[in-house]
């Protein structure tokens, strides 16, 4: 039997058509402008549905959500980039349109269970997954289930605080905020390879490392230090917790690839107890932007 896979974010939004092992079939992938705010959203999903519905015939649905949910009543707690969300009763919505059974969650936990089960986390357990984005998020696997904490607790690993003044994983470690760091740089670095790729027109400038990096460029090397620096102190917070035999780094921002994974892997070892060594194995995410459909395939 088929399911469906929903994935909403703030602009990319995905619906997969995929079995109960996580394997896709048939995909519907689109973008709508976020200034709509979520009625525009869900005008397309209610546009798109019926004929994915009329063709495989699913037997239920699984979402990934951008955001904070309240898996027990089935609603969308807040939406942080997107209007029109909070508060709305997502499972019922679904459920009124589809006449299916329902299952949200939110897209870092859909991404976790994605990766562990069908992706890097193969065979590890726990299996902590960490995304890296426009924001930072995570989600922890255990015995194959999704570890969820008191309401409103998740894994709010982008909350991690790094000094106890208030500054978070998010604000250091996210995309935007190596595009901020970047930026920030241009001025004392004028014969920086990274600088002459970033050009004149701000935004994305994090994009960059990659190439910046394989060619040897100094400033590229310092900001990477510096964030996986950062990442590796989280982490070790993380590992403290939770013990988990894996960690996998998805999102944006590990695209960097390798040298994203060396620097951390290198830099966690010493913010661990002794007796943890090396700690957990650090792994680059294998689904790419089929993490959290996939992940919402494997929903229960």
């Amino acid at each position: 039997m088929t399911r469906i896979g929903i994935e909403i974010g703030g602009t990319k939004q995905q619906i997969v058509v995929g079995d109960a092992e996580g394997r896709i079939i048939d995909r519907c992938r689109f973008t709508v402008d976020p200034a709509g705010g979520g009625p525009v959203i869900r005008d397309r999903m209610a546009e798109e549905l019926p004929p994915i519905l009329a063709e495989h015939h699913p037997e239920r649905i699984g979402v990934g959500f951008g955001g904070p949910v309240d898996i027990a009543a089935g609603t969308v707690a807040v939406s942080h980039q997107i209007e029109g969300w909070s508060g709305f009763p997502l499972r019922d919505w679904l459920h009124e349109l589809t006449e299916l059974p329902v299952v949200i969650e939110n897209d870092a936990n859909t991404a976790a269970l994605g990766e562990a089960l069908r992706g890097a986390g193969r065979g590890f357990n726990p299996a902590f997954y960490m995304n890296m984005g426009s924001g930072v998020g995570g989600g922890l696997v255990i015995e194959g289930k999704i570890y969820h904490g008191d309401k409103p607790g998740e894994v709010e690993v982008g909350h991690l605080r790094l000094d106890p003044d208030g500054t978070t994983v998010e604000d250091r470690c996210s995309g935007w905020a190596v595009d901020r760091a970047i930026r920030a740089a241009f001025g004392n670095h004028p014969d920086s390879l990274l600088i002459s790729l970033c050009g004149d027109t701000p935004g994305g400038e994090a994009k960059h490392l990659t190439e910046a990096l394989a060619q040897g460029d100094s400033l590229a090397q310092d900001i990477l230090t510096t964030v996986t620096r950062d990442l590796a102190f989280a982490l070790s917070h993380v590992t403290h917790l939770f013990h988990p035999q894996v960690i996998t780094l998805g999102g944006g921002l590990s695209l960097i690839g390798v040298p994203l994974r060396k620097s951390i892997e290198e830099q966690l070892p010493g913010f661990l107890m002794e007796i943890y060594g090396n700690g957990p194995q650090i792994k680059l995410a294998e689904l790419g932007e089929d993490a959290v459909p996939v992940g919402a395939l494997l929903l229960e």
